[in-house]
């Protein structure tokens, strides 16, 4: 280690197998990136402006926007540059940052997702008690909570990889800085970091599903227990997005970080789609099944003189 020649910066080398593609990938994954910024943060602006949305449900809406649109927005740039055809490089620190804040806002909306499953079991299943249950200091708390949560998460597995030394190859074999491409470049036994991060990972994903199983379980039960059609039809319509943005979250996870043994093209295809594709679709998910939000997008857009008043 006296001899080792410290890597100051990385060679992100980009989507596998696609050289020569990088403009046709540009022009593609550009609208997406863009439908992702413009769709969520219309959300934040119609939970922001209308006083009906104001509600403990709508308040966690608005922070999945936040971190749908900081989600994409670590690793979507750079990416976007490199196909445009500037350079590759970036630094040691920049991607030390880039790992910590894609882990630490991923995990922070899987924690908020667990809480959106809370929120949606005490709406159910205790509606009398659910403003009581569900007051603003408590919303807040829980949403500091997963921003705390998120940060541990992704400092532990961010000292893990970066604390180990490397020396000698700085050519990243992915299109951004994450665990599973940056190892193989260590300079020493990564068995620790690769047992710890599988693990770290492994088990927030796992504690957060059990917690979201159990929420549903019992709203499950008490929508059964509901006698009009309407009733039931109106508690299922409150829970399917949330259902439907959950697969999204949890698929990927389980996909690149929990294999055996990892599968880098596969992983690289899930990941594009996480970065892009996931957090496009949250807002579709959410307005196209929300009368509510629909209504103050409209409103919104009346008042910019973009449609007419219905």
């Amino acid at each position: 280690m006296k001899n080792c020649s410290v890597v100051t910066e990385f060679v992100l080398l980009g989507i596998p197998h696609t050289e020569g593609l990088e403009t046709v990938l540009f022009i593609l994954f550009l609208p997406f990136y863009a439908c992702t910024l413009l769709g969520n943060l219309s959300i934040l602006v119609a939970v922001l402006s209308s006083t009906r949305l104001h509600t403990p449900m709508y308040f966690f809406l608005g922070n999945v926007s936040v971190f749908d649109m900081s989600f994409s927005s670590v690793t979507c740039p750079k990416m976007l540059l490199y196909l445009m055809g500037l350079s590759p490089l970036i630094s040691y620190q920049d991607c030390a940052s880039q790992l910590f804040f894609f882990h630490f806002l991923g995990s922070a909306e899987c924690f908020l997702f667990t809480v959106m499953a809370y929120d949606r079991f005490t709406a159910i299943c205790y509606p009398l008690q659910y403003m009581v249950i569900m007051n603003p200091r408590i919303c807040v708390a829980l949403a500091v909570g997963t921003l705390l949560l998120g940060c541990i998460h992704s400092s532990v597995l961010t000292l893990l990889t970066f604390t180990l030394p490397y020396c000698g190859p700085n050519e990243v074999d992915h299109f951004f800085c994450d665990i599973p491409a940056l190892l193989p470049l260590a300079s020493a036994d990564t068995s620790l970091a690769q047992r710890v991060s599988f693990t770290n990972v492994g088990l927030v994903s796992l504690v957060c599903f059990l917690l979201i199983l159990m929420s549903y379980t019992r709203i499950t039960i008490s929508i059964l227990r509901i006698q009009s059609t309407e009733g039931r039809r109106r508690a299922v319509s409150m829970c399917s997005a949330h259902l439907m943005a959950i697969l999204c979250a949890y698929g990927p996870i389980i996909t690149v970080y929990l294999q055996p043994t990892p599968n880098p093209m596969l992983g690289t295809v899930v990941q594009i789609l996480m970065n892009l594709v996931g957090p496009m679709l949250n807002p579709l998910i959410y307005t196209l099944r929300n009368k509510e939000v629909k209504t103050a997008l409209k409103k919104i857009l009346h008042r910019t003189n973009h449609i007419p008043e219905i």
